[in-house]
């Protein structure tokens, strides 16, 4: 029988430090990288980058969403506040141990168990604007427990690649290959509650085997990625679906000319619209 969900809640990972393109007077997700309408009185205003992701989500209908932070990072919730400001209601985690992004993510668990999660990082622009509309209807229609977002790289050794089967499904994915003929990498995801449980389970077993609770993956050589726990879930016979957004594009500006190229591409869009 095919599942029905009443709610999606977002999820935004912001727990990172931004070393590759410190220092910043503020936390890399509220980088201004755009500008916005703020009314006829106003005019344009500075549009910081993680605007574009919940923007995007609020699009799909999503109305709740969870930012997730680290210490010491209060300029993002002394910036949205409760949300009001784009059209959503807004509430912050705090991570726990700087485990890597499934931990980080796994804090969300407790108030997400009979909802669907709409995955997105604050830090990267994508288009389509509809993209998280689009996972959501395959999600849906295919009854999956997760659905990728799937980009044309253009570097293959800073993304995880995606393989897949005939049909579309994910058979393997490529953590950050160092040399690939995989074209597609994930950048965004829906799941259901099955698939939050899941990565639970999956992220405390792998802090066990981690030395010293480390956190590393299950076979112990590296640090655990999102990507490692989809691998776990296709082992244990979930049903991983994909969009494949060909024509679409997708930028993190993690690093500075990544920035730069982003700051481009919006200001020509701004200018065209």
């Amino acid at each position: 029988m095919k599942r029905t969900y009443r709610e999606v809640i977002g999820v935004l990972p912001a727990g990172g430090r931004a070393s590759r393109i410190a220092p910043l007077p503020c936390s890399k997700e509220l980088l201004p990288i755009g500008f916005h309408a703020a009314g006829t009185e106003l005019g344009l205003r500075p549009k910081v980058v993680s605007h574009f992701l919940l923007e995007n989500m609020r699009l799909a209908n999503i109305k709740k969403a969870y930012i997730i932070l680290r210490e010491g990072k209060w300029d993002i919730p002394a910036y949205f506040g409760d949300g009001k400001k784009i059209g959503m209601n807004l509430a912050y985690l705090i991570m726990g141990s700087p485990l890597g992004v499934p931990y980080t993510i796994n804090q969300v668990s407790p108030f997400v168990e009979n909802a669907l999660v709409a995955l997105g990082f604050p830090d990267i622009i994508f288009e389509p604007r509809d993209a998280f509309m689009k996972l959501l209807a395959r999600r849906e229609e295919l009854d999956a427990d997760i659905v990728l977002g799937l980009f044309p790289a253009e570097k293959p050794q800073k993304m995880d690649m995606v393989e897949l089967d005939e049909n579309g499904r994910v058979r393997s994915i490529q953590i950050k290959p160092a040399r690939t003929q995989l074209v597609y990498a994930w950048d965004m995801a829906v799941w259901s509650p099955v698939f939050t449980s899941f990565m639970h389970d999956f992220v405390s077993a792998g802090k066990e085997v981690g030395s010293n609770n480390s956190g590393m993956s299950l076979d112990g050589k590296h640090e655990m990625h999102v990507s490692d726990v989809i691998e776990g879930a296709l082992q244990d016979g979930m049903k991983v679906e994909t969009v494949i957004f060909e024509h679409g594009n997708c930028l993190d500006i993690g690093t500075p000319e990544d920035m730069l190229k982003a700051v481009r591409l919006l200001t020509r869009q701004e200018l065209t619209e």
